[in-house]
């Protein structure tokens, strides 16, 4: 009798959650974690939370549309490449011959 295996067709393949690739999931997920920080410092320092979660759920709201908006626009690596590619010079001057 044989043995039946699956084979696993997507192994090299990117994750994806919810329309998030990659790294993006961890910077989502980053972010969500400072602002509960950042929640929990403003409650514990005394300011109503009047303020408080209107400022929170705002602040979350635009991390949240930023990083949906940066891992539709550049894909799995794309943001990586172009950071890479905004700090190469434009050009390289040479201001003497000496080695």
């Amino acid at each position: 009798m044989s043995s039946i295996y699956s084979i696993n067709k997507g192994v090299s393949q990117p994750m994806v959650f919810k329309g998030l690739k990659a790294q993006y999931i961890i910077y989502l997920g980053i972010g969500l974690v400072i602002l509960l920080i950042l929640l929990a410092l403003l409650y514990i320092i005394g300011i109503s939370l009047l303020i408080v979660l209107p400022l929170i759920l705002l602040l979350g709201t635009a991390h949240f549309l930023l990083v949906f908006h940066l891992s539709h626009r550049f894909g799995t690596h794309g943001l990586m490449k172009y950071l890479a590619k905004r700090r190469l010079p434009h050009t390289i001057r040479f201001r003497s011959r000496r080695l």
